[in-house]
């Protein structure tokens, strides 16, 4: 019979405990274990202290002491002994758990937690100072060897294509967990210290494609605890401090840096990350399948988006725990003030930030806006306008303001200032609260632009103003979406472009191969096409990141919707018409907030569905109330913008319904929008620009083209006939008179290019006199021959929306045209149009595709001979036909018949054509009557004519002419300046006395000359002319052309006086020499009569 084995002790199983823990034994008992280490020192002295030669709790921190501090023969090195000391102390734990004495098992349990706490603690002690014990492994990393430990408890990386990546470490359960959990700050700072750092350098130039999420996921473990988010924020490469830190410094040497660095947009070679997206994934894309383009674009939104949402929650944690607060805010307002010279339009890649970066950072602020971007935007009353102006955490003042100018900010800014003084000194108690405040902010006050810090009481009473994380956050995201997502746009954009360009290039370097081949065309061609595959890459990696991420399209409109209500509200809210003066802080906020906004939608408008879901009401408010309020937003090609959106806005452009219902179902839309267009149409014929004349076509083009379109909406017509007979002498007849001007120059300049281009082709198509010129000299000619199709395709599309307006609108509007200050004008371009058209010239016209140039010469005739009807249906006093005649340029009687028999060869309607042939009746009866009146009149006594009619008749005649551009200017500048000018005058109907130079001149003339109807003339000779003289005195010319032309003073049509008294008697001339006429015509047929007689009757006799 077996003998029953004897029960241990407690102290036994102690003892057996600690010794599987630690590897130790204080008996030299010759174990077959290599590991375990025998403590002959510590027995020793055991035994000389009277005790037994057994392991307690109370020896545990001594044996562990005397282990890491001797040096036995391979020993584990101090770190990995200590981490496997938890883990057997883990494994013991399990095993305790299985004991059937409930009082042992619980003793040993506290003797198990007691060893793993006291592992965990020497862990500490060991990484943060590294030297306090021997370490005898030869292969030391210079990383912490607590990383791999991370990464394992974050668990592996998903790489991008789905494979996955591991430490290889064992992490033993919860030792991460309870390294930190109680650390005390000071013994664990450097240890985090020295884990920030590695984190920094495992993701630095790490492509998406690379393993960045295992760090990434480290990071988010670390803050999450209280000193591990106090360790981040108080490293020295938090925010680097250097002689020479910009933009890219701390992007590649704070911590948070390379994290935010990661991105699959292109960057300066220096920077390039690893795998590089571009090459890896959109190399010769056109050979690639479809669906293997779409599977890296896929991939990529992927990961970017498990960027975003990690760092955001990265910065989330930081911002709740209130001591890092403000920390994690220094930072970002550090970013982004040494990044603001990527607004330029050239970015210096050495000193700025990447343009990943910052799209990075873009989707990562527009994440922490979320929570007020509710739907009813609830929380905007916490926005504060006066940041702009007070906070030292961004440099904002220094922005381009909506209309206020600088001088106007610095002087509100000042005068606040010292009200805010002047309340700050009320009371000692204050005072010392303000001083206080000052101490702890001081760290925030660094880029302050203000005056000198402290220098004034003013400036030190600013630095208290303290605003809600709301506030902060909305302009921060303002200044990085305007530095990061709204410039990736722009970057885009112009590297389309650039595609576009080579494109074309690399199609007239072929063409001449072809005809002339040559080693450089061929290096040239070669040299292209490798351009056009590397733009091509960095095209498709700004797709993958931007383009294909609806999420990060909805969420920036979501949060410039705050924007534009935001700013609606400092004006008093949506609704119309706009306060008569413009409040301080809308003047004063940065023009950028208003643009970022339209690039934005102008920008998701042509991403197929970006837009399905976005509350649009709010942003067309928006755009109806200031696009034609220059008292609000002073820059023109801002508001222009607008206009901009809302072409994409129409729906056959947009296909969308939502779109629809923005112009035909929205009140501010139905009552105002035409109104808006029209005053836009007028505002942006000066700019301020230097390319004013050219921009204002193209943007009165996308005016004309949503003017067409409204046209066709009848609740606009209506409004729209409506505005055209209440401000029938106001923004309306302004509005005709540039349509006009545009017409007549745009068709003009096509005709004429037609001419040119016809000429080079005719050059181009002799082969033998080609082939015998320079090879660079055909290159030239072929250059300019493919710029002059550009510009006629340009200009013609141009022309043909203006005319295609006149036409439409004439058939319900003629009042405006036939005013006795526009009827000769518009008389005179319907001549000079038919003229070309169907007139000697016209067969020097045609092309052999003159769809591929938008000319389309039998619509144009269609269209123009539908204005002449039109207006002649209109004319209730009869006065369009003389208007016909009295242009002596165009005008033949001839013109009208040639046109008919056109117009009933294309298929014109038969009754539209008959009424133009009687039109042409009609304007050559005028002609006749013209003359017979010209010669009752006689000799005109001087104070009856008017001295202004020889200004136009002295351009249309040089402009009919063709007299060079230079030469006319050197004319019209001694003419008009000097004063030596032949007058060729013309007698007035209804005189008006000019208040100022005190002169008479007939009131159609001035009111034509205050239409700019010369002024737009003179204007484009003088911007010709732009490099011969300095820009201020062409400035001043322009000016004297639209005021008083006696004395340059200023002048508008209500301010003419009517000269009743000259009036009257120039009526009583024309009576006189009338009923001179008449008596003379009486006094002939008497005598006629008495000869007739006389001869009848000698014949009868």
């Amino acid at each position: 019979m077996a003998t029953q084995k004897p029960s241990r002790t407690p102290a036994e199983i102690e003892d057996i405990i600690l010794r599987k823990i630690f590897l130790v034994s204080l008996v030299d008992s010759m174990e077959n274990d290599s590991r375990v280490v025998y403590l002959e020192m510590t027995a020793a002295e055991i035994l000389s202290e009277g005790k037994e030669l057994k392991l307690t709790r109370e020896l545990m921190e001594r044996i562990v002491i005397d282990r890491l501090s001797g040096s036995f023969p391979a020993a584990e090195p101090p770190f990995q002994y200590l981490l496997n000391c938890y883990r057997r102390a883990y494994d013991e734990g399990k095993k305790i758990a299985s004991m059937k004495d409930k009082n042992v098992r619980a003793e040993m349990e506290i003797v198990v937690k007691q060893a793993k706490k006291l592992a965990v603690a020497y862990c500490r002690i060991h990484l943060g100072n590294p030297d306090m014990f021997p370490n005898h492994d030869t292969g030391k990393s210079s990383v912490s060897p607590l990383l791999p430990l991370i990464f394992s408890e974050v668990g592996g990386n998903l790489d991008g294509f789905g494979g996955s990546s591991s430490s290889g470490v064992s992490n033993p359960r919860d030792f991460v967990e309870e390294f930190f959990r109680d650390a005390d700050y000071d013994s664990i700072e450097p240890v985090l210290k020295q884990l920030y750092e590695d984190l920094r350098g495992s993701v630095l130039k790490v492509s998406p494609l690379g393993n960045f999420q295992q760090p990434l996921r480290a990071l988010l473990l670390l803050v999450n605890y209280p000193v591990g988010a106090k360790a981040l924020v108080s490293h020295p490469w938090w925010i680097p401090k250097s002689v020479y830190m910009n933009g890219r410094v701390i992007e590649m040497t704070s911590i948070l840096g390379p994290f935010f660095h990661v991105s699959a947009l292109p960057d300066h070679y220096m920077f390039k990350s690893e795998p590089e997206i571009g090459q890896q994934c959109f190399s010769e894309a056109s050979t690639r399948r479809p669906a293997d383009l779409l599977s890296s674009f896929t991939t990529i939104k992927t990961v970017m988006n498990n960027l975003y949402d990690g760092l955001a929650e990265v910065l989330r944690v930081l911002l709740k725990n209130t001591i890092t607060r403000e920390n994690v805010l220094e930072y970002l307002g550090e970013v982004i003030n040494k990044n603001s010279s990527r607004a330029q339009i050239q970015v210096d890649p050495l000193s700025c930030a990447s343009s990943g970066m910052f799209v990075n950072l873009s989707a990562i602020m527009i994440r922490l806006c979320e929570p007020f971007l509710d739907a009813s935007l609830s929380k905007r009353d916490k926005i504060d306008p006066k940041y702009v102006f007070y906070s030292n955490r961004l440099e904002m003042r220094g922005l381009t303001a909506l209309h206020a100018s600088s001088e106007e900010v610095s002087e509100w800014f000042d005068h606040n200032i010292a009200k805010v003084d002047n309340s700050a000194n009320t009371g000692d108690g204050e005072n010392r609260l303000i001083q206080s405040e000052e101490a702890t902010s001081s760290s925030t006050n660094v880029n302050e632009p203000s005056v000198p810090k402290n220098s004034n009481p003013a400036s030190r009473s600013t630095q208290k103003a303290k605003y809600p994380f709301i506030c902060e956050c909305f302009f921060m995201t303002a200044r990085v979406l305007n530095l990061g997502l709204l410039k990736a746009f722009s970057d885009f954009k112009h590297l389309v472009q650039d595609i576009s360009r080579c494109e074309d290039t690399l199609a007239s370097f072929k063409a001449m191969q072809e005809q002339s081949p040559s080693p450089q065309l061929q290096q040239d061609i070669s040299r292209l096409e490798k351009e056009i595959e590397l733009h091509t890459q960095s095209k498709f990696c700004y797709e993958a990141q931007i383009l294909r991420d609806g999420g990060i399209l909805q969420r920036a409109l979501s949060y410039y919707r705050l924007m534009v209500v935001w700013l609606v509200g400092l004006v008093g809210g949506f609704k119309m018409p706009l306060p008569s003066a413009c409040p301080k802080e809308f003047a004063s906020m940065p023009e950028h907030f208003v643009e970022d906004t339209m690039e934005l939608l102008i920008f998701a408008s042509r991403i197929p569905r970006a837009l399905d879901g976005v509350m649009l009401d709010d942003f067309m408010n928006f755009i109806i109330m200031f696009m034609a309020s220059p008292e609000y937003i002073r820059n023109p090609y801002l508001r222009a913008k607008m206009v901009e959106v809302l072409n994409c806005w129409m729906p056959r452009r947009s296909g969308s319904k939502a779109t629809e219902t923005l112009f035909e179902g929205h009140q501010l839309s139905l009552e105002y929008l035409v109104k808006n267009l029209l005053k836009l149409y007028v505002d942006i014929e000066f700019t301020g620009s230097h390319t004013q004349f050219y921009d204002k076509f193209n943007i009165r083009h996308n005016i004309a083209e949503l003017l067409e379109y409204l046209w066709q909406v009848p609740s606009h017509r209506n409004v729209w006939r409506k505005i055209a007979k209440d401000e029938e002498k106001g923004v309306y007849l302004n509005f005709l008179n540039f349509l006009v001007n545009d017409s007549i120059y745009l068709l003009d300049e096509s005709l004429n290019k037609i001419l040119e281009l016809k000429e080079l082709e005719a050059e181009m198509s002799n082969t033998i006199e080609w082939e015998r010129r320079p090879a660079q000299e055909r290159q030239e000619r072929t250059r300019l021959f493919h710029s002059q199709e550009n510009i006629i395709k340009i200009d013609m599309k141009l022309a043909n929306e203006d005319v295609s307006l006149l036409a439409f609108t004439s058939d319900q509007i003629t009042a405006p045209f036939l005013l006795p200050e526009m009827v000769e004008r518009v008389a005179s371009m319907l001549n000079y149009f038919l003229l070309q058209l169907v007139g000697p010239q016209r067969k020097s016209l045609s092309l052999k595709d003159p769809e591929k140039y938008e000319f389309r010469p039998k619509l144009l005739l269609k269209q123009i001979v539908n204005i002449y009807v039109n207006l002649a249906k209109g004319d209730k006093d009869k006065i369009f036909p003389a208007a016909i005649t009295r242009d002596g340029r165009s005008y033949n009687d001839q013109l009208f018949g040639a046109a008919a028999d056109v117009l009933r060869r294309i298929g014109e309607d038969p009754r539209i054509v008959q009424d133009f042939v009687e039109l042409g009746k009609k304007a050559s009866i005028a002609a006749t009557e013209a003359l017979d009146a010209e010669a009752t009149l006689g000799d005109i006594p001087d104070e009856f004519l008017d001295p202004i009619q020889v200004y136009q008749n002295f351009l249309d005649s040089s402009m009919s002419n063709n007299i060079p551009y230079l030469a006319l200017f050197s004319v019209l500048f001694n003419h008009l300046i000097i004063g030596r000018i032949g007058f060729q005058y013309t007698l007035m109907k209804d005189p008006v006395i000019l208040p100022s130079s005190r002169v008479i001149v007939d009131r159609p003339v001035i009111q034509r000359h205050l239409l700019s109807d010369s002024v737009q003339t003179f204007n484009f000779y003088l911007f010709l002319f732009v490099s011969f003289f300095e820009s201020e005195f062409i400035y001043c010319l322009i000016v004297k052309l639209q005021t008083d032309p006696f004395n340059r003073s200023h002048l508008t049509a209500d301010m003419l006086i009517p000269d009743v008294e000259l009036k009257a008697k120039i009526e009583d001339f024309v009576n006189s020499q009338e009923l001179k006429r008449r008596g003379k015509g009486l006094r002939l047929q008497s005598v006629k009569d008495v000869i007739q007689t006389t001869d009848t009757t000698t014949l009868i006799e």
